[in-house]
């Protein structure tokens, strides 16, 4: 550069360090790379905008969830991505976050909503943040769409109202079968003749079954609590495990239930045989397959039939009869064993076996094998209600059956019924 003074001239001279300099510009360079891949790259979306609520940055991925192009946004009120309806409120909470600005969560106890280009609106989870420098303070707002955890919410709670709902169909169910076993005391004094046997069957009802409604109601609870806590959809195993809870407690319950109600309608004589014609073979093959609910891993049954394919019996009760068998060869099975199956019709005589090699039972425990309420010793571990066995047998003579047991210790047990089938004889 030249310059006068008094008629003499002078010139200057810039000297810079180039090499220095290029370092510089690399570096800053590289830098501005990697901001733009931290900001341009990041998924979630990023809005940058000044203290009047304009956008002045904006990154791909909030451009995506909002279907804008960016030269649509720059410049714009960021209520343009609001609700219309909002847009009052918001400007109000902006001014009032920018007189105090703090990095927090958007909208605390609230749920949010942003507005896409075509008018539509999502839910959505912000984060909120600040910096000032030289042209000024800014808000960096921080968004994330959340419509999936939305829906997988909505899902958990309309399943809580469900189980809620059967819960407590069940518990006016458990109502009224105790109300039911109230109403048939008198009924069973007469039918026990002894006012003493009575009030020791009263006592051994109130002990097993505050014992065993306990323990599924409770698994009932706190699973459902524990649900809502796995929101996420990368929680859904998670989710699933507790609802099997509930859906085994329930289950559960349901059966108990039905054995209460079972008993109370023979102890009053309501019951009685309504016979029909049926295919042995498939009839059995539908009770296993709906047995593969209950299986353990790797247990099997193997069913066989000989002799004709047609019997004459009340299907109802023979029902009862074979799942109450298998499911108590598969609870006291190990995982891996097989239950064994064989139906055979010759002479007009039907005979249902089924063994299995399980825990088996004592003598001792044989001896009182039918009686309300009666469980082995060694099967304290187990749910039970020891109601099972007794409608077994019940439901048997209703058909003029004949019952037998054979089991030892360790090695596993047997029960064979025998019915005579001959439609000819049959009431």
């Amino acid at each position: 550069m030249v310059l006068k003074h008094k008629k003499d001239q002078y010139c200057f001279f810039r000297i810079t360090d180039s090499q220095s300099d290029r370092r510089y510009k690399l570096q800053l360079s590289r830098e501005l790379q990697r901001f733009g891949a931290l900001f341009n790259y990041a998924s979630i979306g990023i809005i940058v905008t000044n203290q009047e609520g304009d956008i002045i940055l904006i990154n791909d991925f909030a451009l995506n969830q909002f279907d804008y192009r960016r030269e649509e946004l720059i410049g714009q009120k960021v209520e343009k991505l609001i609700p219309r309806r909002l847009h009052h409120k918001h400007i109000g909470h902006r001014e009032r976050y920018n007189a105090h600005p703090q990095s927090r969560p958007m909208g605390i106890g609230l749920d949010l909503f942003a507005v896409r280009h075509d008018g539509s609106e999502f839910p959505v989870e912000i984060s909120l943040s600040h910096y000032s420098n030289e042209e000024g303070h800014f808000v960096i707002a921080y968004i994330n769409n959340i419509t999936e955890r939305k829906k997988a919410e909505e899902r958990i709670e309309r399943l809580n109202d469900e189980l809620e709902s059967m819960v407590e169909e069940r518990t006016q169910q458990l109502v009224k079968a105790l109300a039911d076993l109230e109403a048939s005391k008198e009924d069973l004094t007469i039918a026990l003749s002894k006012e003493k046997e009575l009030g020791d069957l009263k006592s051994r009802f109130v002990s097993m079954a505050s014992h065993e409604f306990r323990t599924p109601l409770s698994t009932i609870l706190s699973s459902a609590f524990l649900v809502k806590h796995y929101a996420a959809e990368t929680e859904q195993p998670v989710r699933n495990k507790h609802i099997q809870r509930i859906v085994n407690a329930v289950s559960f319950l349901t059966d108990t239930l039905n054995d209460f109600l079972s008993v109370g309608k023979i102890e009053e004589g309501k019951l009685q045989a309504r016979y029909s014609m049926f295919q042995i073979r498939e009839y059995f093959q539908t009770i296993i397959q709906e047995m593969q609910g209950i299986i353990k891993e790797k247990q099997t049954i193997r069913y066989e039939h000989t002799g004709e394919d047609i019997c004459w019996l009340d299907t109802s009760l023979l029902r009862h009869i074979a799942m109450n068998l298998l499911g108590n060869a598969i609870k006291f099975s190990a995982p891996d064993s097989t239950i064994e199956m064989d139906t055979r019709m010759e002479d007009n005589l039907f005979t249902l076996m089924i063994k299995d090699y399980g825990i088996g039972m004592s003598q001792e425990d044989q001896q009182h094998l039918y009686e309300r309420f009666y469980r082995g010793t060694n099967v304290s571990n187990i749910q039970g209600t020891g109601l099972g066995l007794h409608i077994v047998q019940k439901y048997s003579e209703l058909m003029n059956g004949a019952i037998s047991c054979a089991s030892e210790l360790g090695k596993g047990t047997v029960f064979t019924i025998t019915f005579p089938a001959d439609p000819i004889n049959i009431p």
